[in-house]
């Protein structure tokens, strides 16, 4: 019933923002796309206020790194249409040396601390953000720490050389 719902909505969102979606999956039934930020408040806004769409409720805003790619960061939005019982997750790349999106505060109130997590833990800054600051991290730490831009392990640990261990 989903994939119906789905394959729906995607021909609903291509007609209304031709190739502005694409990367169209739909993983364990969960209709994934991608689109671009210039247009990224347009797509939520119609995901929420078209009828046929109707996607009322937010669920999760967040981020991936993934270093060493032309656009590093991917911002991540899991929508829930309670009236059409279906989901969808929406991704937007940007590039990890300029975060900037546009905020969804103007759709969701609940967006707030969402993107307040997202730009502690990431550094994204969503553009007219009502108070964007950190909420979860010292306000003194001067890295986001889940960008992938340190080694995983102390180089200095003794615990971990090779001698010990017979190689």
């Amino acid at each position: 019933m989903a994939e119906n719902k789905n394959q729906e909505l995607i021909q609903v969102l291509t007609e209304k923002f031709g190739d502005k979606i694409i990367g169209v999956q739909e993983p364990y039934g969960l209709l994934t796309f991608e689109t671009t930020k210039d247009v990224i408040s347009e797509v939520l806004k119609f995901l929420k206020e078209d009828g046929a769409t109707n996607f009322n409720f937010l669920t999760d805003i967040t981020a991936v790194h993934y270093p060493g790619k032309k656009h590093g960061i991917a911002v991540v939005y899991h929508l829930h249409s309670m009236v059409n019982k279906v989901r969808a997750r929406v991704k937007v790349f940007i590039d990890e040396h300029h975060p900037g999106i546009p905020t969804a505060t103007t759709l969701w109130n609940g967006a707030n601390w969402m993107e307040r997590e997202t730009y502690d833990f990431f550094g994204v800054k969503f553009e007219g953000h009502p108070d964007l600051r950190r909420i979860l991290n010292m306000d003194d730490l001067g890295v986001h720490p889940m960008l992938k831009q340190y080694p995983l392990e102390d180089p200095n640990r003794v615990d971990k050389k090779d001698e010990y261990f017979g190689r």
